[in-house]
């Protein structure tokens, strides 16, 4: 079943892009409360946005592999990664509303290093993400 739904969301990705509904500079005073734990940082070093390093970098979360990154996840991550699961907008902000809850909906381990619960403006948060994305920095450079 994990696969199943991995594989729909990644045909899903692959068949429009990914657009977000929130508000980007809302979103951007919503990632505060996340900077305690996560910075947002390009390949080249370059840092968009200065957090904390207890958390991975978000730099190109949207469209990106679950714990794609260099860092030492969950169990419950490892397992979404296993199957094969892509952050999506919906993803996303399920998850960061209640991590565990998350997990467990979708039948993973719960075991998850991230404690904290946005309660609003998910939305928000991943539109700044995604305003940060690789997609979007290529676009601004062309123009």
């Amino acid at each position: 079943m994990k696969f199943v739904v991995a594989a729909a969301t990644a045909a899903l990705l692959v068949a429009s892009p990914a657009t977000a509904e929130g508000d980007v500079e809302a979103g951007e005073k919503g990632f505060k409360k996340c900077k305690a734990c996560h910075s947002v940082v390009n390949p080249e070093g370059n840092v968009l946005y200065k957090g904390g390093k207890t958390g991975p970098n978000l730099y190109g979360i949207v469209g990106r592999g679950v714990a794609a990154e260099d860092f030492k996840y969950g169990a419950g991550l490892l397992e979404a990664k296993e199957a094969g699961a892509v952050w999506t907008e919906e993803m996303l902000v399920a998850y960061v509303t209640d991590p565990k809850a998350w997990l467990k909906d979708n039948g993973y381990a719960t075991k998850s290093k991230m404690s904290f619960k946005l309660k609003k403006g998910g939305e928000d948060v991943f539109a700044y993400l995604a305003s940060l994305s690789p997609a979007m920095e290529a676009e601004e450079k062309s123009e």
